[in-house]
């Protein structure tokens, strides 16, 4: 009878033994230089050692005697018939259950920036690494260099190390470790003053703040920026922003568009009268004019009659002869007589022609 309930008991205690990968509570009993002993549902005791005392959640530092700790079941019985269990896997784990509730509410989280490549920031949430890419830096911070230049990107994202930075998660995945986190989307809040403030039509007065080839970056209003395309910046034709403003130079812009990102889109040439509107009173067909070449290209020369109209002198304009080289018939710089051949005020367009 007594070997009977013997068996009972230990049937019993077997079923409460907690199962290897399970998540279980202990209360620390006893903390040795490189253990931890744990009392295990005051049926069994665990120990925690060596590399599995690592903790990223940082919620197993500084413990003593009489806490209350969760770690993960490694092996049910060790050399010294103890239950094996493991900090560093359940604080894997906590901070991973962590970064997802986070990501999911929409939290906002400060980050540390470690490290920079040329696609982004390297940073750490704790202790647990991950990473802000180049397209996710906010506004202010997004790296302007002109022309795309990779390396001078680089020498811009380094000043960001060992900064902290606002940041929300738009990936937590556990199972790759992979963390992907962005300054744009904390700016959120930002976009609801931006849309408050200011409305398409507004014009503001600003500096310019950067050059790239596609178009210039303004700050105005302590701050904001905007960013004028290339198409927005003259009437004229422009290889680049630079023909027409440069870094530091104050003016003023319409704004055209704000996007529920909050970007700003601006314009110069809304807020100058269109000089192609009242083109007929200046140039008429057939008039000779004299003009610079601006630029050479295979199908023609771009030429400035004045600082507002450019015109275009296709190549079959420029001679009644096959051209074999069009740079060899004109130079950039060249001042040339032309006849007036067409004008297009609707599509901003004028042809010139050499032809006699």
């Amino acid at each position: 009878m007594q070997e009977a309930e013997k068996k009972k008991d230990y049937s019993q205690i077997t079923k409460l033994l907690p199962k290897v990968n399970e998540l279980v509570e202990g209360i620390v009993i006893e903390i040795g230089r490189n253990e931890i002993y744990l009392d295990i549902k005051g049926i069994t005791t665990g120990i925690v050692r060596g590399i599995e005392l690592l903790d990223e959640s940082g919620d197993f530092s500084n413990l003593k005697k009489g806490d209350k700790i969760s770690a993960t079941v490694m092996e049910l019985e060790n050399e010294k018939g103890l239950i094996e269990l493991s900090f560093r896997s359940a604080s894997h784990k906590k901070i991973w259950n962590k970064l997802e509730k986070i990501a999911q509410e929409g939290e906002k989280i400060k980050v540390k920036v470690t490290a920079a490549n040329k696609g982004g920031l390297m940073i750490k949430y704790g202790k647990t690494k991950g990473f802000l890419p180049v397209s996710q830096l906010s506004n202010e911070n997004y790296p302007r260099v002109e022309g795309g230049d990779k390396n001078k990107i680089l020498e811009k994202l380094k000043k960001f190390i060992g900064q902290e930075i606002d940041v929300k998660i738009i990936n937590a995945d556990e199972k790759n470790n992979t963390l992907i986190v962005s300054e744009k989307k904390a700016d959120q809040r930002s976009v609801k003053e931006i849309t408050d403030k200011y409305k398409v039509g507004n014009v503001v007065t600003g500096t310019i703040s950067g050059l790239v080839d596609f178009g210039a970056f303004i700050t105005f209003d302590q701050g904001r920026e905007g960013l004028i395309h290339i198409s927005e910046l003259a009437w004229r034709r422009i290889d680049h922003p630079k023909d027409v403003v440069k870094v530091g130079e104050k003016v003023k812009a319409e704004i055209i568009d704000i996007t529920d990102q909050g970007k700003i889109s601006l314009s110069v040439k809304k807020i100058t009268k269109d000089p192609w509107l009242n083109i007929n009173e200046k140039y008429k067909l057939g008039q000779k004019v004299k003009g610079k070449v601006l630029k050479v290209n295979p199908f023609g020369l771009f030429v400035e009659l004045d600082p507002l109209i450019h015109g275009l002198a296709h190549i079959s304009e420029l001679s009644d002869q096959p051209i074999k080289n069009i740079s060899e018939f004109a130079q950039e710089g060249d001042v040339l007589e032309f006849s007036i051949v067409s004008i297009e005020p609707k599509n901003h367009r004028l042809g010139l022609s050499l032809k006699k």
